[in-house]
């Protein structure tokens, strides 16, 4: 993610209320998982991947990891240099391959980053190549049951995309995804952050998830596994994904039509037949 100046003396995007009290949601949930995790791991060396003004940077480094941290922005690079001293902040694009020069971390850390990527399975498999022992990822996530991605176009503002236009994965999306990117095993925190925005309820939907990945099979009374699933829907097939109501839907238009119109119809169809 990226943040930039909002005007002399008024900060940053990233520094707004709103966004205050998402990073304290997220870091409750991280404070617990690293707690037991960081020793029974021995997790040593961390990653934090879009790193934006370096709050989970800092944050990673005051749990007593050797943090490295990434931004695609320069002014974000900058100042979360500046807030951070004692971490190595450095320009890439997680869309590019060459990051993963940086090598291999016990812990990646990828908040906040994918739904705002043009190619996030590219990521993904950069992030897998990369950790060692254990992944933890937050995302928005498109409604759905089934593992698609809308391709959106973002606003114009700085705390988006670098080009303004990103695939946002359904939460079933983003599973498959890291276990075809080669991770055995995904996992989600049985207690989530506590933030409206991860949770259902009062008409609402979770908009965001958080997941955890590891190379090997790990144990925690945190976690849950969550199983990869597939799409019925073959989409070389033309009558996969018809709904069952669609022939009567069909019927009732065709009878609302005129005669001449139901003439040209039943023409058609003869036509095609």
């Amino acid at each position: 993610m990226s943040a930039q100046e909002t005007g002399l003396g008024m900060g940053h995007i990233f520094d707004q209320p709103h966004y205050g009290e998402l990073d304290r949601a997220r870091a409750g949930v991280t404070s617990r998982l690293l707690a037991e995790l960081k020793p029974a791991l021995n997790l040593l060396t961390a990653l934090d991947v879009g790193c934006g003004l370096g709050y989970f940077s800092g944050f990673l480094k005051s749990l007593g990891l050797e943090v490295t941290a990434i931004d695609g922005r320069e002014q974000n690079v900058e100042e979360a240099q500046r807030r951070n001293p004692s971490v190595r902040v450095l320009r890439y694009n997680a869309e590019d391959p060459d990051f993963k020069t940086l090598g291999r971390f016990d812990l990646v850390f990828c908040f906040g980053l994918l739904y705002h990527l043009e190619n996030p399975m590219l990521t993904i498999r950069s992030l897998q190549e990369m950790t060692e022992k254990f992944l933890l990822i937050e995302s928005v996530i498109f409604p759905g049951n089934e593992p698609f991605m809308a391709l959106i176009d973002e606003e114009m503002h700085e705390d988006q995309g670098l080009n303004h236009i990103a695939f946002y994965p359904t939460e079933t999306c983003l599973v498959k995804m890291l276990y075809r990117s080669g991770f055995s095993t995904v996992l989600r925190p049985i207690r989530g952050p506590e933030h409206s925005h991860y949770h259902s309820g009062s008409g609402l939907r979770p908009a965001r998830t958080m997941l955890a990945a590891t190379q090997k099979p790990i144990y925690s009374p945190q976690l849950a596994e969550v199983a990869e699933t597939s799409s019925p829907i073959r989409p070389w097939d033309p009558t996969s994904g018809i709904r069952k109501d669609d022939g009567v839907q069909k019927l009732r238009r065709f009878a609302e039509k005129s005669l001449p119109e139901k003439v040209k119809s039943l023409r058609r169809i003869i036509k095609a037949g």
